[in-house]
């Protein structure tokens, strides 16, 4: 099925995509779900049952309230981040919940929100909600999958073999690079044009424009919260902040006139942008997946680098960008996963590292060649890394790794821009090779804080 741009890049919350933006998205179809069987009237209690990650590192990542939110009508893309915590607080006093925000019914935390160690078949991220009548028998029930990035998809779609019920037809589909570059080739077409024209099968080119400029708004909003709040994280780690501080000694030392600007600054500037997303994401903080919210501080920071650093950079550069960093992120879910639950980081901040060297390779002159070159780099120099944040939180070691790729997104794509898009290995076998290493992981380094630095740091 068709993926488009906006299926990578949703604005949502943190910490997770796929274990906060995902499971709210799924409770609030859900939610719906009641309504539409005409059941909404008889519900008198809802169960919600957590299995394989999503229990793992649930708690951590705020999975359990965010489901609640979820069946309380609040989407991702909607909610007020700063309601969560006192509609918890109250739920847990009053043990009524709001059924979407029709029906009050009984929803007591320590019986009704259960967690299971076993993983079902489909994909280590999964939820079952199920809504009772006064009887106790089931009304409805369902089980949906957080796949990454936010997608979800429910045991009717997993049935019928479909992840996204969309039949559109866009005219220049692809599945692999070589397809993309030998598009791009005949048709005489930039990645970004080949995105845009596929775009335009779902909205008009002026609303696809609009759009994405209203996403990079987010990125900027975000990173500009991440500057402005300080403290200490939520969670019991104790981690600091630390972007707003970097900022300040930064921007006083640009001041200075005895100091040249240097790469060196650049490469400082980068590193606060991507702090400054992450740790907005790990306090909960409205957020855009890029393509998930563990990665989601590399392309901003990619982008921001751009913006601040090139002359007469646009609104059109910001289209591009995006544009050709979701053809990226297309061709890694499609052909491997850019789920941590699944194939470890590597899949997200990894395939965020390919996505930002592209986009950043597209808006500089690349062509195709140099474009999928750009990201083959990102892409391979983060081959194996591990998915295992410590105490369950998008903390250690996600901020500072968003970070690191986002230095290496650059200089992947400056690397590429060297040469003339021929080189060695593929994207489309690093894609290849990515899955491959996920399927042979263990589950304890897949987003289960079972093993690596979750079991080797000590929690204080």
């Amino acid at each position: 099925m068709p993926i488009s741009v906006f299926d990578l890049f949703k604005i949502g919350v943190g910490p997770s995509s796929s274990h906060t933006v995902g499971p709210m998205m799924a409770a609030f179809k859900f939610a719906a779900a009641v309504e539409d069987a005409g059941v909404l009237d008889r519900v008198s209690r809802l169960e919600v049952h957590l299995y394989g990650s999503l229990s793992a590192t649930g708690v951590g990542h705020g999975t359990d309230h965010a489901t609640v939110m979820g069946l309380m009508g609040e989407r991702p893309d909607r909610i007020d981040p700063s309601i969560i915590g006192p509609a918890i607080a109250t739920l847990k006093e009053t043990h009524t919940l709001s059924l979407n925000r029709q029906k009050d019914v009984t929803f007591v935390w320590d019986r009704d929100m259960r967690f299971h160690d076993e993983s079902l078949p489909h994909h280590p991220n999964a939820m079952k909600l199920c809504a009772y009548d006064e009887a106790d028998q089931v009304l409805l029930a369902n089980t949906y999958y957080s796949v990454g990035g936010g997608f979800v998809v429910d045991q009717h779609q997993v049935d019928a073999k479909l992840e996204d019920m969309d039949s559109a037809e866009i005219p220049f589909d692809f599945n692999s690079a070589e397809e993309l570059l030998a598009i791009c080739k005949r048709e005489g077409m930039s990645v970004s044009q080949l995105m845009m024209a596929n775009e335009k099968t779902w909205r008009p080119e002026q609303e696809v424009r609009d759009e994405l400029w209203r996403i990079w708004r987010v990125m900027c909003e975000c990173v500009d919260n991440g500057l402005t709040h300080e403290g200490v994280l939520p969670g019991g780690l104790n981690v600091k902040r630390r972007a707003k501080l970097l900022h300040q000694r930064l921007s006083a030392a640009e001041q200075n006139p005895c100091l040249i600007a240097t790469t060196f600054s650049a490469m400082e500037w980068v590193n606060i942008f991507a702090l400054a997303v992450n740790e907005e994401n790990a306090a909960g903080g409205r957020m855009v997946t890029a393509p998930t919210n563990g990665a989601a501080g590399i392309i901003p920071a990619v982008l921001h680098y751009y913006m601040k650093f090139q002359a007469g950079s646009s609104e059109r550069n910001v289209v591009d960008f995006l544009l050709a960093a979701g053809a990226i992120g297309i061709l890694c879910k499609k052909n491997a996963s850019i789920s941590g639950a699944e194939v470890g980081c590597q899949g997200e901040v990894g395939s965020a590292c390919a996505m930002a060297a592209a986009g950043l390779a597209e808006v500089m002159g690349a062509t195709p060649e140099q474009v999928e070159h750009a990201a083959e780099i990102g892409l391979e120099h983060n081959l194996g890394l591990t998915c295992d944040p410590v105490g369950g939180l998008v903390q250690v070691p996600c901020i500072e790794r968003n970070a690191i790729a986002t230095v290496k997104a650059i200089n992947a794509a400056q690397m590429a821009l060297h040469g003339d898009g021929t080189h060695f290995i593929s994207l489309d076998k690093v894609i290849r090779t990515m899955r491959d290493t996920g399927r042979d992981m263990l589950d304890k380094y897949k987003e289960t804080s079972k093993g690596g630095l979750a079991v080797n740091a000590i929690e204080c």
